[in-house]
């Protein structure tokens, strides 16, 4: 068998690759380890996944779930008062996105992706990568539709969207370096019922500290609320002994905030209790001749801002992008992987700083925001003292999207707000007022890679060069 790309994995990266290669032409063979729906946590979306996800075309799909719709978060965090992130108030109405069940989102965007024209195989364990050279040039994984027979597939590009699995980076290159800092446990459950703090936007999260870590707060269709805990690992390892199950420590530990405990009250725990490790790593290299590692394949960071969808759909915009780009001669492959390399990890990278940032939690707000407008771009577009917008911008994944625009005010990330617009009138048509997306608008200045003069390019999908 020969496919001109082959995907890992059918989480949001993996899907969301192979749906927009598939739309564009491309024969799209995506291998999925499970069969879904299957369980996931990562329920609270940035903003900036409604633009990609509508670039992809599956956006009315998601509307038309239900899902309360995402418009900020609330943070309690450390000695100071509430701090609310409105998008709505920041941006203007149009901004949001949703707080999902994954199973079930997930399964929305794989199905999408066999609608689109993508090859999907669930229940196929890939074994390895092989390589001519430092090229990937083909895949063996084992077929369930042929009693779990091995197979090789010739590709002519990989996409690892296989997760923190990591078939390129964990188990081929072996190149991953763990972050310390973030050596994170998280423990949470589901309640029927409850309730987020008075001020949190609409659909928003609450983000609560903790002496030794923080929780989360997530309405979820149907009233249920998801409620976890996470803390460092030498934190979790000295409480876990102390209980005789998990489920006595989770609720051990939400009746120890006195927030969260009041945001449950009456509300009705139901089993089962999740735990799972988020150690924080990054790869050496995010692609190479052949490849692209796209979400937690290359890097994952926290749960702290919900930033890993966001990583995860935005580097499967470039890496889909830099493939088709390269397909059609628009750029070399050389460039192509410095443009994706370059995007991808200075987008992990400036949340990465801002996310420590955020857990030196006693020094206060006006450092976070501080902290963020050093690292967007010198010339600011808000208007007035609205440092604040800047943190918001970053962690909403609306910076990403700036980087990857094109070098005038009507490039590729323009064509996509407006989209993502008009999207959102159709549903809040009784609500939407004037859009205010100034922050989201692309600048000269906001050209990621000066030096090459590449910027993303949406239709068609691609790389554009700018003019010299």
């Amino acid at each position: 068998m020969t496919k001109k790309v082959l995907v890992i994995g059918g989480g949001p990266g993996g899907s969301t690759a192979a749906a927009l290669l598939a739309r564009n032409g491309v024969d799209v063979l995506l291998l999925e380890r499970e069969r879904f729906p299957r369980y996931h946590i990562g329920e609270s979306l940035a903003s900036s996944c409604r633009v990609v996800l509508g670039l992809s075309g599956v956006v009315d799909k998601i509307d038309a779930q239900g899902y309360p719709a995402k418009r900020g978060a609330l943070l309690r965090w450390g000695a100071e008062e509430d701090w609310t992130i409105d998008w709505s108030e920041l941006f203007g109405t149009n901004v949001s996105s949703w707080q999902v069940e994954r199973d079930h989102f997930d399964k929305i965007l794989l199905d999408h992706a066999v609608e689109q024209g993508a090859d999907v195989r669930e229940g196929a364990t890939v074994k390895r990568v092989l390589f001519d050279g430092a090229r990937a040039c083909a895949v063996e994984w084992t077929d369930p539709a042929q009693g779990g027979e091995l197979v090789r597939t010739e590709c002519d590009y990989v996409i690892d969207a296989s997760g923190r699995a990591g078939v390129l980076s964990a188990q081929h290159f072996r190149n991953r370096s763990p972050h310390e800092i973030f050596r994170n446990v998280a423990i949470w459950g589901y309640w029927k019922g409850g309730k987020t703090l008075p001020n949190t936007p609409a659909g928003g999260i609450d983000v609560i500290s903790h002496p030794e870590g923080w929780y989360w707060v997530i309405p979820l269709r149907g009233g249920v609320h998801s409620v976890g805990f996470v803390t460092h690992q030498k934190n979790f390892l000295e409480k876990r002994p102390k209980y005789e199950s998990a489920r006595e420590m989770l609720l051990s530990v939400v009746d120890e905030s006195e927030t969260v405990r009041d945001l449950m009250a009456g509300a009705e725990f139901t089993e089962p209790v999740r735990i799972e490790q988020d150690f924080s790593y990054v790869a050496d290299q995010f692609c190479g001749p052949g490849f692209f590692e796209v979400g937690d394949a290359a890097c994952f960071l926290d749960p702290l801002l919900s930033t890993g969808v966001h990583l995860a759909l935005y580097s499967a915009m470039l890496a889909s992008a830099s493939i088709l780009a390269t397909i059609r001669g628009e750029v070399t492959e050389t460039e192509a992987a410095a443009f994706y390399e370059t995007l991808y990890r200075n987008a992990y990278a400036r949340l990465l700083v801002l996310v420590s940032g955020v857990y030196e939690q006693y020094e206060g707000k006006d450092s976070y925001f501080w902290l963020a407008q050093r690292m967007v771009r010198e010339k600011e577009r808000l208007a007035g003292d609205r440092s604040n917008a800047a943190f918001v911008e970053i962690v909403a994944g609306l910076s990403d999207l700036r980087d990857a625009g094109g070098a005038d005010g009507t490039g590729a990330m323009t064509e996509l707000i407006e989209e993502a617009e008009r999207a959102q009138q159709r549903v809040d048509a009784d609500e939407a007022g004037p859009s205010n997306l100034a922050p989201l608008r692309i600048d000269p200045s906001d050209l990621h890679d000066a030096a090459s003069g590449l910027y993303l390019v949406t239709k068609p999908l691609g790389i554009g060069r700018e003019e010299r």
